[in-house]
């Protein structure tokens, strides 16, 4: 029996890991052997591979990126999208493919969108994992909004993460069948038992004293997550005299101008940044903390607040993410 062969579209993907992007890696992990999957994503850093083999999924990096870079200019973005579509047809014409997948409608949209206008047969799924408000989504989209509308109207299935991405998928032109299926986390790897010895180690790697009560984020250090609101409550917190640390994992743009707002109010020893860290590391950085915080001023369903609970970490978050 030939293997149905699915190819997706997805601006980031590994070592790039958000919450999208793990979806992906364990969905695609839990096919079974019948399937294969080739996926087009963006290559920001010049030292990552431009094709390899990452678990079941071959990848395909495009685009000129920098090193060390993460993000990208806008404008490097859209011109991936015809990138995309280019190696797409490229990809296509050595064996048709069984479906098309596309994760978020963004940066990922117009090249799968292009792909299917020119290979109506294949059918499209459509994963909706946006965090961002719709407010910004639609400023981002700006002109091309009837493109981008026409996306929701080709796809033939909508698989979103949460009820209001589901709504928001009917209001922007989705006519076809739709399912609400949230995002899971490992719990395995989240309950593991850590040997205590190794987390006293890390707590005292990062400065972590005994008497300090530990807060937590885990965060891109974007906008949106509003890590700059919990670091201006970490200052409330010390005025207090509250005794503290606040782990910051993760990296994105804001980084600097968060680092330089510890050192205007005055924690810069109390906020850690820890920077960008795999998957499977997250879990005992949530071990050694108290508390979890992240006041997103915006969420589609922020697999963050999922997997601390899971590690047993209590959460406090903002009505965005309910």
């Amino acid at each position: 029996m030939r293997s149905r062969r699915i190819l997706i579209f997805s601006l980031a993907y590994f070592p790039f890991m958000g919450g999208a992007e793990v979806a992906v890696k364990e969905i695609t992990q839990r096919c079974g052997d019948n399937f294969s999957f080739d996926l087009l994503t963006h290559r920001f850093d010049t030292r990552w591979l431009p094709e390899e083999k990452v678990d079941k999924v071959r990848v395909f990096r495009l685009g000129r990126g920098r090193p060390g870079s993460y993000y990208g200019r806008k404008v490097s973005k859209f011109v991936w999208a015809f990138r995309a579509l280019s190696k797409a047809e490229q990809l296509q014409r050595r064996g048709s493919y069984d479906a098309i997948w596309v994760i978020m409608a963004a940066y990922a949209g117009p090249s799968a969108l292009l792909f299917k206008l020119l290979h109506p047969r294949i059918p499209l799924l459509l994963t909706l994992q946006e965090g961002d408000s719709e407010a910004h989504i639609l400023s981002r989209v700006g002109v091309f909004y009837p493109l981008w509308r026409l996306l929701f109207g080709k796809a033939d299935y909508l698989q979103c993460i949460s009820t209001y991405l589901a709504d928001f998928g009917r209001r922007h032109g989705a006519n076809c069948p739709i399912e609400v299926i949230p995002n899971g986390i490992d719990a395995v790897k989240l309950t593991k038992a850590y040997d205590p010895n190794e987390l006293i180690i890390l707590k005292r790697q990062l400065g972590i004293k005994p008497t300090e009560k530990v807060i937590i984020t885990t965060s891109r250090l974007v906008y949106k997550n509003a890590v700059d609101i919990l670091i201006q409550s970490i200052a409330f917190l010390k005025s207090k005299q509250m005794n503290l640390k606040c782990l910051v994992v993760g990296s994105g743009p804001g980084e600097e101008d968060l680092k330089q707002l510890t050192q205007s109010l005055g924690v810069a020893r109390e906020v850690v940044f820890i920077g960008g860290v795999l998957p499977d590391e997250i879990p005992k950085y949530l071990k050694i903390s108290n508390i979890f915080v992240r006041p997103s001023r915006s969420e589609g369903m922020g697999n963050s607040f999922i997997e601390a609970m899971a590690a047993g970490c209590p959460i406090i978050c903002s009505n965005a993410t309910c």
